[in-house]
């Protein structure tokens, strides 16, 4: 217990915390906005590994980090189009559609890498995202930019689609496309615009691991991150705000379980610790997703002028 006390008391912990969850603010974010439309984006995890290495490359060969940034989200949006071209202009299933897009992207992002580098043993480093220091505000002093626009990035997300008319019809489209079609908006640029925007953050999302949390790319770095904010859009009944919640809430079981290996005098195996906060996260999603709301139209192929 005196442990567990020590460890929320530190603010190293509150810091990792934040750490841990911009990377999920940002793809859980990616992922609302496609299901508010509609389209289930299971694209993610291959889009966040294809944003985290074309971000850190165009950075690797001179590019600014902000210019990184913006390759990923580019690099994002690329595999968002492509999605939507498969998902709402073919009208093909979601389920398969996505998980091609995650072999495809990261086949393609490992390919390039040892394309790239065919005889680097050892992962060449960037200079990363410095954490701001020159703020007021203490556990984002340890942060870097890229943390600072999640958290931005939430509100802005929550005003566009219940303060918009842009965010009336997205919603609109994810609810009863049919009904969204006679009052005149296009269903199939609404899902396409979506998909678009939440996959430039889910490739923002994994850009953060190369040039902000890390200084480098390797295999496996997203490591389900993608999967864990598809569960994270449910755990939010498809709300901005809960899904920061929800981010921070498992964010916050990660940082415990590393802290408390740490701690050095555990009695259990260091596999009950790893489980710690995929299972807590269950339990939570399973208390709150029993509740949820979620979009009618939902993985529901649309085609114009069928009722």
């Amino acid at each position: 217990m005196t442990d567990l006390y020590d460890i929320l008391a530190n603010p190293a912990f509150w810091v990792a915390v934040l750490r841990i969850a911009t990377p999920l603010i940002l793809g859980t974010l990616g992922v609302l906005l496609c299901e508010r439309a509609g389209v289930l984006n299971l694209g993610i995890e291959g889009i966040m590994v294809a944003g985290a290495f074309t971000g850190w490359l165009a950075v690797y060969a001179g590019a600014p980090l902000w210019a990184g940034v913006a390759v990923a989200a580019g690099c994002g949006l690329l595999f968002g189009l492509l999605h939507a071209w498969l998902t709402v202009g073919l009208a093909l299933s979601q389920h398969v559609a996505g998980l091609g897009i995650t072999l495809l992207a990261t086949s393609l992002s490992y390919y390039g890498y040892r394309v790239s580098f065919p005889k680097v043993n050892t992962p060449p480093t960037i200079q990363p995202f410095q954490p701001m220091e020159q703020l007021d505000i203490p556990v984002l002093q340890a942060q870097t930019p890229l943390t600072l626009l999640a958290l931005l990035l939430v509100p802005l997300v929550a005003w566009v689609l219940y303060r918009t008319p842009v965010g009336l019809a997205l919603r609109m489209v994810g609810e009863n496309p049919q009904a969204a079609e006679s009052q005149g908006a296009s269903v199939l640029a609404l899902r396409t615009g979506a998909i678009a925007a939440g996959s430039a953050l889910m490739g923002v999302a994994g850009a953060f691991l190369t040039l902000s949390a890390f200084n480098s790319f390797y295999f496996n770095m997203v490591n389900g991150r993608g999967w864990i904010c598809v569960a994270l859009v449910v755990f939010a009944s498809w709300r901005p705000g809960k899904a920061l919640l929800g981010a921070l809430l498992f964010a916050f079981f990660d940082a415990l379980q590393l802290r408390l290996q740490q701690a050095g005098d555990a009695l259990l195996p260091y596999q009950v610790y790893l489980m710690l906060p995929y299972l807590l996260s269950i339990l939570a999603l399973v208390l709150v997703a029993r509740r949820a709301a979620y979009p009618k139209a939902l993985m529901k192929p649309y085609r114009k002028g069928e009722r």
